[in-house]
């Protein structure tokens, strides 16, 4: 039985799913597993109890958009397939200047929502997630073209020289708790930054961040996604006056792939981050997107690690993977336990020099795998197509 809802305007008709039993195993109905910070708080279900009439399969902008509205905060899953894209001829074109961008580059979810794609190849282009005061979501097997920014703000008190500032995240997660993102892709492909301009002797960056978590949000994971061919990925905690997010900012991120990303993977500030089981992939010296460092330690960060493969050509110590971009009057706490470095211990303890009192142990049982294997295993796992969902 399938019920066709008629839309008015751009919307075109949203498809219900309905609850008959599938054919094969359906990972849909999967909640945040127990051993990262989502699981804790009560757990994440997203959208699992939703009514068959609030469960949709939908590809276009304005189908998605039509459901998120139709059930507000009621548990609702939206199964994504194809392109979703706000920028199709249906829905507006491209985008014509700053303001329209702001208006249909946005989508902002609502509380208690499962979002996953079917099948490997579902992309979310030309938009971000914008998770804002609310809570339990789930996001899952997502194909993320991290988007660009049409009109990037010069500043040229930002650094040295200055710098081009832009707006928009593949996915931004602010005052809101309880989120589970797992098993997407992330990237800035088709768009690299070698295809960018520069202007006022700076490239001129379109591109924000892949995903990022702030303002107090809490009990989130990210686990078994790819992050590639970015600059500044993730940031935990946008500033340092905010110390308001200090308790708060709970992140696990564990069994991520990180490809030729050149910062921020994570950057912390405040946050009880966990990491763990991640392989880290890059190039000193790659022509793109050139590896700087991966974990950033920032204004009272309360970082620990445990049994990440770091394998970056050109790094040769702790101080190339863990560093602290900002003030050295402003930073954190981190510790390590079995990360390797291109095969040798990291040995954060004794090559950086960084406070290991972060005060705080994970709240829930994990149990990491040998850093050793984590490489085949993220390999193996990371990324879409590794769910099934019908």
């Amino acid at each position: 039985m399938t019920t066709r809802i008629n839309m008015t305007g751009a919307a075109l008709a949203v498809l219900v799913a309905f609850a008959a039993a599938p054919a094969h195993a359906d990972d849909t109905l999967q909640t945040a597993p127990s051993n990262g910070w989502a699981g804790q708080n009560g757990g994440t279900k997203g959208g699992a109890g939703a009514s068959s009439a609030a469960t949709y399969k939908v590809n276009s902008a304005a189908q998605l958009l039509a459901a998120i509205k139709a059930q507000g905060d009621k548990p609702k899953i939206i199964k994504l397939y194809g392109t979703i894209d706000p920028t199709t001829a249906d829905n507006g074109g491209p985008y014509k200047d700053a303001a329209d961008q702001k208006t249909r580059l946005q989508i902002r979810l609502t509380s208690n929502t499962t979002l996953i794609g079917m099948g490997s190849d579902t992309k979310l282009v030309n938009a971000g997630l914008v998770l804002n005061g609310i809570q339990n979501v789930i996001i899952r097997n997502l194909n993320i073209v991290n988007p660009c920014d049409i009109n990037p703000i010069w500043d040229p008190e930002d650094g040295s020289a200055g710098n081009w500032n832009s707006e928009y995240d593949g996915i931004n997660i602010s005052n809101s708790k309880n989120i589970w993102v797992d098993h997407n892709v992330f990237t800035d492909a088709p768009k690299t930054d070698d295809q960018l301009p520069t202007a006022n002797g700076r490239l001129k960056q379109c591109h924000d961040a892949a995903l990022d978590v702030k303002n107090g949000s809490d009990f989130v994971t990210v686990s078994n996604n790819r992050f590639e061919l970015h600059q500044k990925n993730n940031l935990i905690g946008s500033s340092d006056s905010t110390t308001s997010d200090d308790g708060h900012l709970t992140v696990t991120f564990n069994n991520n792939h990180f490809l030729h990303i050149s910062e921020r993977a994570p950057r912390v500030r405040f946050g009880k981050v966990h990491i763990f089981n991640n392989y880290f992939e890059g190039n000193r010296a790659h022509k793109v997107y050139p590896h700087k460092y991966s974990v950033g330690v920032g204004y009272k960060a309360k970082i620990i690690m445990q049994n990440n493969a770091f394998e970056v050509a050109g790094a040769s110590s702790c101080t190339d993977m863990v560093n602290n971009p900002g003030s050295a009057s402003k930073s954190g706490a981190i510790t390590d336990a079995g990360s390797l470095l291109n095969g040798a211990a990291l040995n954060l303890a004794g090559k950086c020099s960084f406070s290991s009192a972060v005060g705080w142990t994970p709240p829930y049982s994990a149990s990491p795998a040998a850093a050793s294997s984590v490489k085949q295993s993220v390999l193996n796992n990371a990324g879409t197509g590794k769910i099934s969902v019908n």
